[in-house]
């Protein structure tokens, strides 16, 4: 895993997720793959392999660079600017 800049200008305390399963998907009647939490905000997505690629559609809307996976056990980060697991 690498650092990137962008991980360095996330809040020190991790956001509270602001629910606990992809609130677009319960929305759209969708099941949600692999949920994701966003690091600057607390939003909680699907992951790319879902049907609507929430997570990926939350950091296109609001620039927000750094997510972790949000399933239990896993703590590993992305950065959507660099590409990188950081």
């Amino acid at each position: 895993m690498s650092e990137c800049v962008h991980v360095r200008d996330l809040p020190r305390a991790e956001p509270a997720p602001l629910s606990d399963t992809c609130p677009e998907c319960l929305e759209a009647g969708s099941h949600p793959v692999q949920l994701r939490l966003c690091l600057v905000c607390g939003h909680v997505g699907c992951c790319d392999s879902s049907p609507f690629r929430h997570a990926t559609g939350h950091y296109e809307r609001t620039g927000h660079p750094v997510m972790r996976s949000f399933e239990p056990g896993e703590s590993w980060r992305w950065c959507f600017v660099d590409q990188l697991l950081v």
